[in-house]
């Protein structure tokens, strides 16, 4: 658990070094804990160290950790791949779904969202890479999705996410995040209200804050290496 705490300090510390660095302000980043294949332990050792957002991937293993966390201070973030039978649990246990990609998944995201809670937060996957082995719609197709999600009743639509191909190079690994921004600020002429661009990740989050990330998902860097 002390290690957690000490690791959460030092992402917090590269993060404030990437903004001193690059002119962007501390406070448009939200560190997102990647938690999936963690246990409540781990979470509750990152939670008391001060993180609120946490990331899972898996509808019914998050499931079982939020009810045994039963914390109303979390905010609750689903990253993974949507399947059709899960968007019931994302809908109902869910703050935010950053992977919608499909507007098939989307409408049921809505339909099954419960009227007491508030809309749920989306955000679009964008495969920016174009590779036909990853998920995500093609750049070409972010304006039209964008529009038909922005009309469903339980959504409200955020922006885009994106898990650009993995590179050992700085500059390189800004190449897809530029591209990434520059189709967020597109999106944003005709969606004024969307605020976030989900990118970058353990080994390449300096690279997404200095190109416009404003949410980074970290889980190796905070959890140490996932066990399979």
């Amino acid at each position: 658990m002390h290690n957690i705490e000490k690791n959460l300090a030092r992402v917090n510390q590269q993060i404030s070094e990437t903004c001193d660095k690059f002119g962007r302000n501390i406070n448009d980043i939200t560190l997102l804990a990647v938690s999936k294949k963690k246990t409540v332990s781990d979470i509750l050792a990152a939670l008391h160290a001060g993180q609120k957002d946490f990331a899972e991937s898996y509808a019914q293993e998050a499931e079982g950790k939020i009810d045994q966390i039963n914390e109303p201070v979390i905010t609750w973030h689903f990253i993974g791949p949507i399947q059709s039978n899960k968007t019931r649990i994302i809908s109902h246990r869910f703050d935010w779904v950053h992977s919608v990609d499909r507007l098939k998944i989307a409408q049921r995201l809505s339909d099954a969202r419960p009227a007491q809670l508030p809309a749920l937060n989306v955000l679009l996957q964008v495969n920016i890479d174009q590779d036909p082995a990853k998920s995500g719609i093609d750049p070409s197709q972010i304006a039209e999705l964008a529009d038909a999600v922005a009309r469903l009743p339980r959504l409200k639509l955020r922006g885009l996410m994106a898990i650009p191909a993995i590179h050992d190079s700085f500059e390189q690994q800004r190449q897809p995040f530029a591209r990434m921004r520059q189709a967020f600020e597109t999106l944003q002429q005709s969606h004024p209200d969307c605020d976030t661009l989900s990118m970058g990740m353990s080994d390449d989050m300096c690279a997404a804050i200095a190109e416009g990330s404003t949410l980074v998902r970290i889980g190796t860097a905070i959890f140490g290496p996932r066990e399979n």
